[in-house]
């Protein structure tokens, strides 16, 4: 009997809807000790004791030796394959250079470098001897870098470049027991792989076969969205059941050794360094970007049949497309497909099938426009992934419409990433993040709370038992953070952030993301902060993409050359903003609506503080940064 079947015996059942074709089990229920509606989805089942990430490698090159796993640019910018028996070459050369340079179970070590193939070996070397790696951002600052050294305990520093070398050298200041820098611009790659040959491979063996699944193997650092980064203890068990419990359920996609997934997203982020032991534990290989700014060539040449990236890549394809078509008969075209794409998607969900006519619409569509839409992600895509922070539903239904096979799902780093998933196969939710992952457990509690249980949850932060106690419940549930609920069947609907409610003076509770989700609907937007915390009315701060700003000045006969703080306010520009700011408000009560904005001339970016490596904005940080802005001109004080 499984643990699902053994749990409903025991508990009040819903009406269960059968998402499973090949009799994977997800269940709803009411739990009759608490009473929260709560979903469940089976899982792979308990790892055996000796498995680790090394195993994964290892496995990968034993099932399918000369197929290519990863293709990369090198220094020169030529794409170069690794088949799976080359990485595991690579993985053990550099494991034995580490332990000849005396790493021991235990040490920890951080690493700080973009997404590319050299990342991805140093993170399997050093965990596959029972290391501890300690991720930083390569945009990291050198206070913050400072911070990870100091909390992880790290006795080295593995940089990318001289300029990141030069920042740690900046916060390697007051470190104990802090060793050595290496710069794999200097060559530390081939020195430390040089250090190793003079290691057995049984000796390696033996450093390998010590590791267990519940060792730590990493700490990962959040990315301070709303709060200074935690260090969240991940164990290769949380990783590896990630990896196994997925390919369990997605045949079609990861069994598929002629299916390819392009990675760009900062593998620092839990969520990317997920996908990646995904990949390894299937059969399909991966093209390493490393950068968004060549996505759209990188696209077509991978051809990849599935991506995972956050909202504002998709935002920015979306919008691309839109400036491309224009103001003229191709934007009034453009205009009409994404709303025939919109009705098309609503009538499947309504009445689980299109209309006669609309069919023989989105037939012509699909000819004309959808179809090239898809050749910009390079033609082959089957499940496109958009996690990190939540996706305009109205966007979300555009894309599928339009035939691009676009989910949602939800997670955070303390879960290994994904807790909720919209696989294949199922009947469109609009607005769902899906259902509960393989080997996940999820409820809402009475305050509509998302909480979450698993084998792939943290047990810990890192030298922090406070916060550690704050996040988990008395009866052992991680607790998000964020507001939700559960549908009948078994769904999972993300609506904000607890710390994010806005309580006006006048008492109302108002939750800004699907206001702000409403503004970044408009092309000029790049981001909108709705604020109005014990403030006498709901206002908000808006940047503009400068980019698609400077086209429609064009488009529009207006000065495409007028500075950035003349174009926040040109009074064509702020009459553009202020119509979705119209539509938001025509959902909300005036109590709740946005009564006045500001345009900044500047965008919120990682650079300036106000945006995490992850994508998403800093709230704390801008509301403080703009204080004054607010207080003198959003929230002019009445004279007495």
């Amino acid at each position: 009997m499984t643990d699902i079947q053994q749990t409903a015996q025991n508990t009040t059942t819903l009406p269960i809807t059968n998402i499973w074709s090949n009799g994977y089990p997800s269940q709803t229920y009411i739990d009759p000790t608490t009473q929260l509606k709560t979903t469940q989805t089976s899982g792979c089942g308990p790892l055996p004791q000796s498995m680790t990430i090394y195993d994964l490698y290892k496995n990968r090159a034993e099932r399918m030796p000369t197929n290519p796993l990863y293709t990369y640019k090198d220094n020169n910018g030529t794409w170069t394959t690794k088949t799976s028996a080359d990485t595991l070459i690579d993985i053990r050369a550099l494991a034995k250079g580490f332990l000849a340079l005396g790493l021991q179970k235990g040490d920890a070590v951080s690493l700080m470098c973009s997404t590319r193939y050299e990342w991805i070996i140093l993170d399997a070397a050093l965990v596959s001897i029972g290391c501890i790696l300690a991720t930083i951002y390569d945009t990291d600052s050198s206070d913050q870098i400072h911070h990870i050294l100091d909390n992880s305990d790290s006795k080295w520093l593995i940089v990318e470049t001289c300029e990141m070398k030069q920042k740690g050298e900046t916060a390697i200041h007051d470190i104990a027991d802090f060793q050595h820098i290496f710069c794999l611009d200097d060559g530390a790659y081939e020195e430390i792989k040089a250090h190793g040959t003079s290691i057995s491979d049984l000796t390696l063996d033996t450093r390998i076969q010590s590791i267990t699944k519940n060792d730590l193997c990493s700490i990962v650092y959040t990315s301070g969205s709303t709060a200074s980064p935690k260090g969240v203890e991940m164990t290769h068990e949380s990783y590896c059941a990630t990896a196994l419990n997925l390919n369990g359920y997605l045949p079609s996609v990861l069994d598929d050794p002629k299916g390819a997934v392009l990675m760009f997203l900062p593998l620092a982020h839990s969520f990317a360094r997920a996908i990646n032991y995904i990949v390894v534990a299937s059969k399909i290989r991966a093209y390493i970007s490393g950068t968004f700014k060549t996505l759209l060539s990188d696209l077509q040449y991978a051809k990849p049949t599935t991506m995972i990236a956050v909202p504002r890549v998709y935002e920015k394809i979306y919008n691309a497309a839109s400036q491309k078509a224009g103001h003229g008969m191709k934007g009034h075209f453009f205009s009409m497909a994404v709303k025939h794409a919109r009705t098309y998607m609503d009538e499947i969900t309504e009445k689980g099938h299109p209309t006669f006519h609309t069919s023989l619409t989105h037939a012509a569509y699909d000819t004309l426009l959808y179809s090239k839409l898809r050749a910009v992600l390079g033609g082959r895509t089957k499940w496109l992934v958009c996690g990190g922070a939540p996706l305009d539903p109205q966007l979300l239904a555009f894309f599928r419409g339009a035939g691009i096979p676009l989910y949602e799902g939800y997670g955070m780093t303390e879960t290994t990433a994904p807790c909720t998933f919209n696989p294949l196969g199922i009947p469109y939710h609009p607005g769902s993040v899906g259902i509960a992952f393989p080997g996940f457990t999820v409820r809402v509690s009475s305050d509509g709370e998302i909480q979450i249980k698993g084998d792939a949850v943290f047990k810990q932060y890192h030298k922090d038992l406070e916060t550690t106690k704050e996040t988990f419940t008395e009866d052992g549930w991680c607790a998000s953070g964020d507001l939700g609920y559960i549908s009948e069947d078994g769904f999972v609907y993300v609506t904000g952030r607890k710390k994010d409610l806005i309580i006006t003076a006048g008492g109302k509770n108002v939750s800004p993301h699907p206001m702000e989700e409403g503004i970044e609907r408009c092309p000029l937007v790049s981001h909108a902060v709705v604020i109005g915390d014990q403030r006498p009315f709901v206002s908000a701060l808006i940047t503009l993409d400068e980019e698609t700003v400077r086209d429609w000045l064009k488009q529009e006969n207006l000065n495409l050359t007028m500075p950035l703080s003349e174009v926040c306010t040109n009074a064509a520009v702020r009459a553009e903003v202020q119509r979705y700011i119209d539509m938001v408000n025509s959902s909300e009560s005036r109590a709740e609506s946005i009564r006045k904005f500001i345009i900044l001339d500047e965008d919120f970016t990682q650079e300036n503080g106000m945006m995490t490596a992850s994508m998403k904005i800093i709230r704390p940080k801008i509301i403080n940064k703009y204080t004054d802005l607010l207080n003198t001109q959003m929230y002019v004080p009445r004279k007495k």
